[in-house]
């Protein structure tokens, strides 16, 4: 089983490297999903695979944002790049750049962000020319086990570092409420922040970090081809000391050096550690604090700035440091062992002491020594994907319903011409809206529900596509994120990106020859999660935005956008271009509501459409649609 590190930076590669790592994973200046780690230059690049082959290692190059129309020949080019610098593997999550590397002979990996989390999903790899998948980390042990067993390719898992609280690949919380897209490598951790709640206040998106060393054996086992060290923006020595933990719990488990490294690991970077989903549905928050606070040693007693170290395991030359709840009291360097002094004013009171430094950590950047000048000439070549023109007549737009209640189906069935249903007993809103009616899967499915041969289905990834795809109408959903007209998929209608601007979706409609559909009401959902803690109702965050949430009946729970995105204003110009069908999502709203957009979007009367915004509260938003990714 192949240890597989990360290298954010020359000086991670190197520390990666000197820890015994098989693998490694970098990306380029672009088209990577940790666009804020340093990466590397194309020379850098082509430098760093010849210095990780020189001693035996793999190099695997990440590729794995959404990429748009007119971003697809660069990064068509820089995987032959890569390709041509000798990378053992590259890792991606766009299905059109999937399609239109078909061509470069080079090992394809399905990003996590890919949402592979059944064996249809894996299966749909391997048929597309993937020859290892990257699994959903909300899968459990027992999931990963089935996938395992019959999987016809090499599978992937992450063992260590940050767990996304939404499900990768999924999450629209930082592109909507923060303006960056965590799709396309821009993050702006809106889980790592705090939110209030009805039961109370805190970080109640942060889930603490995995750490499933004590899984390797299991994982490898069932068969399981590489596991991963999540931490391309972490430091060199947490890169070391990851690397190092795991190579020595897999091939020296009885290692006196096992327990040295796994201590020091936990002090350089350290948020909380969990098993992720591993041992099933858990709760994973640390509600505490979102942020690295080193290792937790002990609540000690303060009085008259003066506590005891003894027997609390701390060295000489420790940096420490003290927390009351969120507040940083202060933090120094241990001098004795016995009863010491802090160097700064501090209340008496009881404290949280954490380790925040170990002189060993020194050593560990010793051991990785100086970072040789990676370099190469290899030059990118260029490359044209002609887009198709497609001839599209304006249409006369139709309008798709997402409904879970049978009161609001109802309330919009007069209007719609289509369905999209996932509340209780879809039988009985099947015998209600007839063949108008479309079964919304749930977006995670480690087992494929058994839906009736010839009833409609929408999907929202690719498993889940090559599931139904047995004739019946299949419909994507906005979640199997098509940004690109080289989306490879061929459902009955594709819905576009949520993410994409005007200009982009205009595109699509001109070179896409399937059926489209564009949202154009509703609460985006900005996360889904198999956190079984958070209760339904809102959480509100540090702005005064307040977000709807709920629990579906199979456990998970979404988090829906602070306001609705609304584009009736914009509903001529999509039809305009030839739009086949608008989004309207009136999930968890009242009926009254649910028609009255209905026929707002019917009728498109400017008196309707005022109604609309005042029951929405008089505040919407237009979603990305004005600002793109």
């Amino acid at each position: 089983m192949e240890i597989l590190a990360p290298a954010g930076s020359p000086e991670g590669l190197v520390a990666a490297i000197e820890a015994g790592a098989d693998a490694v994973y970098l990306s380029g200046k672009t088209f990577g999903a940790r666009a804020s780690a340093r990466n590397f230059s194309d020379q850098e690049l082509e430098g760093a695979i010849s210095y990780a082959h020189e001693r035996g290692v793999k190099v695997h190059v990440a590729v794995n944002t959404l990429v748009k129309d007119s971003e697809i020949d660069d990064a068509v080019s820089f995987v032959q790049f890569v390709k041509d610098a000798g990378a053992d593997a590259v890792i991606i999550q766009d299905l059109g750049l999937l399609d239109s590397i078909r061509h470069i002979p080079i090992a394809k990996h399905a990003s996590t962000q890919m949402q592979i989390h059944s064996l249809e999903g894996v299966r749909w790899c391997a048929e597309h020319g993937l020859s290892r998948a990257i699994l959903a980390r909300e899968l459990t042990l027992e999931e990963i086990r089935a996938i395992a067993s019959e999987s016809p390719i090499e599978l992937e898992m992450f063992v260590q570092g940050a767990m996304c609280y939404c499900m990768s690949g999924g999450c629209l919380f930082s592109s909507f409420a923060g303006g960056r897209s965590g799709n396309r490598g821009e993050c702006a951790q809106p889980c790592r922040k705090r939110y209030d709640s009805p039961e109370g206040s805190g970080y109640l998106l942060s889930n603490a970090d995995l750490y499933a060393i004590d899984r390797l054996k299991e994982l490898q086992d069932m068969g399981i081809a590489s596991v991963k060290i999540e931490g391309r923006m972490r430091s060199p020595a947490y890169a070391y000391l990851s690397t190092r933990s795991y190579v020595l719990a897999l091939r020296y488990p009885e290692s006196p050096e096992l327990a040295h490294t796994t201590e020091l690991l936990k002090t350089v970077f350290n948020r909380g550690y969990c098993s992720g989903y591993l041992d099933g549905v858990k709760d994973l928050i640390q509600s505490q604090y979102p942020d690295n606070r080193g290792q937790f040693i002990a609540r000690v007693n303060m009085k008259g700035r003066r506590f005891s170290t003894e027997g609390l395991g701390l060295n000489v030359g420790d940096g420490i440091s003290f927390y009351n709840g969120d507040e940083k009291a202060g933090g120094f360097k241990v001098r004795i062992i016995g009863t010491d002094t802090v160097p700064f004013p501090m209340a008496d009171g009881q404290y949280d002491l954490y380790r925040t430094y170990d002189p060993r950590i020194d050593e560990v950047k010793n051991l990785i020594g100086d970072v040789p000048k990676l370099t190469g000439g290899i030059k990118r070549c260029s490359w044209h994907r002609e887009i198709p023109k497609v001839p599209r007549a304006p249409a006369k737009t139709e309008l798709s319903f997402y409904v879970s209640s049978m009161k609001v189906l109802d309330a919009v069935l007069p209007y719609a011409d289509r369905i999209y249903y996932d509340g209780p007993d879809w039988s009985e809103a099947l015998t209600k809206a007839g063949d108008k009616l479309v079964v919304n899967l749930p977006r995670m499915t480690p087992s494929e529900p058994e839906i009736p041969e010839g009833v409609p289905v929408m999907v929202h990834n690719p498993g889940q596509y090559r599931r139904y795809d047995d004739g019946r109408k299949v419909y994507c959903s906005h979640v199997c994120n098509m940004t690109n007209s080289a989306f490879p998929l061929r459902p009955y209608q594709a819905t576009v990106s949520v993410e994409l601007s005007r200009e982009d979706v205009r595109g699509l409609c001109f070179s896409y020859p399937g059926r489209l559909e564009c949202m154009v009401f509703g609460r985006i959902e900005l996360m889904y999660s198999r956190d079984p803690n958070l209760k339904a109702g809102s959480i509100t965050d540090g702005r005064g935005f307040t977000f709807p949430v709920y629990r579906d009946k199979g456990g998970f729970v979404h988090i829906l956008n602070s306001s609705d995105t609304l584009l009736i204003d914009r509903a001529d110009e999509l039809s305009r271009w030839g739009m086949d069908s608008f989004g309207i999502d009136v999930r968890k709203r009242p009926a009254s509501l649910a028609q009255t957009v209905a026929k707002a979007f019917r009728n498109r009367d400017p008196k309707d459409i005022e109604t609309v915004r005042k029951m929405c509260g008089g505040t919407v938003n237009t979603g990305r649609y004005l600002r793109g990714l």
